[in-house]
């Protein structure tokens, strides 16, 4: 036993031990105190034996996520496919391709949508270090107006997966079939799913967002460090007070305008 806990003898002391104890550590406590009879070790018990809980159903969660993985791209470079700023009416459409290993496991993987801002840069430094491969493209706001959003999609898609320098065993994209690889498998929500599919869709929107606070360096006025291109109260305000800027889609603007940009 740890010379910490064989030490811990106060309630306070206890408690203390048990709220940050590593697993296996505080399973050996939790046995040790569970009939200890004062009520602040008790209640210190109880929460971490919640914890606990919590933690291996996040296990569990995850293990499904690769699972998941392995079931539809095999043991092979299963690349996963995810986009960022398809509805944004500033900046990129930007796509990630990124392929996983089985081992390690990244714990609080999801989709980015359900992650806070923080969580999403904390998950996306431990994607590019355990990564087998990421690609990244960007289609910028002139290409997407000139060729429409489907077609947009699909370049952002190729480029990614060209950009991966992998030859992947499976390339799973989140959503509906796009025909930009012949390996191409698609899953709806696949991005809170499967665990290649949640990478690519944090890694896409840590890329994009760090690219839109850059922009909101050159633009101040539209608030894009805060919206991240999409049509905010504050930023359709900025267009109508400023007009358009270089970065702006001018297809997705025209509501928003009452004379045309000067740009």
């Amino acid at each position: 036993m740890p010379e910490r806990i064989a030490r811990a003898s106060s309630a306070k002391e206890i408690s203390a031990l048990l709220s940050d104890a590593p697993a296996d550590e505080a399973r050996a406590l939790i046995e040790r105190y569970a009939d200890d009879p004062r009520k602040q070790v008790q209640r210190a018990v109880a929460s971490a034996r919640r914890r606990l809980e919590r933690d291996e159903a996040e296990r569990l969660r995850v293990q499904g996520m690769y699972d998941l993985q392995r079931e539809l791209g095999g043991e092979g470079i299963v690349l996963g496919v995810d986009e960022v700023g398809r509805g944004s009416i500033a900046g990129p459409l930007t796509v990630c391709a990124v392929a996983l290993p089985y081992d390690p496991q990244i714990l609080g993987i999801n989709d980015s949508k359900q992650l806070t801002p923080a969580r999403r840069e904390v998950l996306a430094a431990k994607i590019a270090d355990v990564a087998l491969a990421i690609g990244t493209c960007h289609v910028e706001p002139a290409s997407i107006d000139a060729v429409g959003m489907a077609q947009a999609l699909r370049m952002a898609m190729a480029g990614a997966i060209e950009d991966a320098r992998v030859d992947p065993e499976c390339v799973l994209i989140d959503g509906n079939p796009m025909h930009v690889h012949p390996r191409e498998k698609t899953l709806v929500k696949g991005d809170a799913r499967v665990a290649s599919l949640a990478a690519a869709s944090i890694v896409a929107k840590v890329t994009r967002d760090h690219l839109m606070v850059a922009y909101a360096d050159e633009y101040p006025d539209y608030h894009l460090a805060e919206c991240k291109g999409y049509a905010s109260a504050e930023h359709i305000a900025a267009i109508k007070a400023h007009g358009l800027t270089p970065i702006h889609r001018f297809s997705f603007c025209g509501n928003f305008l009452e004379t045309p940009s000067l740009f």
